[in-house]
């Protein structure tokens, strides 16, 4: 299976969609990337893992939970995403398929040299919209839903009484 190891921060300032919400509100730049990710994920089939510096947050003991099939993990204080993410890969091993999404040329080079793919955040936003292009077209080919209703399924004298004792009461 891949795992694909996601700067979010950086990712979020090189997405336009993502840069622009960010400018408001970096939670829901953050939660709209969570909800793209997790869509891609169960798409593609990966185990995606979604990092977020957190250190530069004093005291900060950093977080790591399961939303919807991808982790998000904040860093602890003096914890950058980047060394989250070193460490996970040399954890990890070179057995793996691993790939690393970052736009960061020096963080690009390391992981390189563990045994990760690399993977620009422009190149990974194309991937993306790919895969919810394609997620659409399955949806839109998808036959249409039928109504069930009680109108199309009784013989019409029986909808005529039962209409009137509606109107009746």
């Amino acid at each position: 299976m891949r795992i694909i190891f996601v700067d979010g921060y950086n990712v979020i300032n090189s997405w336009p969609e993502l840069n622009d919400i960010k400018k408001y509100s970096y939670e829901k730049a953050r939660q709209k990337l969570i909800e793209m990710l997790q869509e891609y994920a169960a798409y593609k089939g990966y185990k995606l893992v979604l990092v977020f510096d957190g250190h530069k947050l004093q005291g900060n003991l950093g977080s790591k939970e399961r939303v919807s099939g991808i982790t998000v993990v904040f860093t602890k204080e003096n914890e950058t995403a980047d060394n989250y993410i070193e460490k996970s890969v040399n954890d990890i091993g070179k057995n793996q398929d691993i790939c690393v999404v970052t736009s960061d040329a020096m963080e690009q080079m390391v992981i390189f040299q563990r045994g990760a793919t690399r993977m620009s955040s422009a190149e990974f936003h194309l991937e993306v919209q790919d895969a919810r292009k394609s997620i659409k077209k399955k949806i839109e080919g998808m036959p249409s839903i039928q109504r069930n209703v009680l109108e199309e399924r009784i013989d019409k004298d029986i909808l005529e009484k039962l209409e009137k004792i509606r109107r009746n009461h």
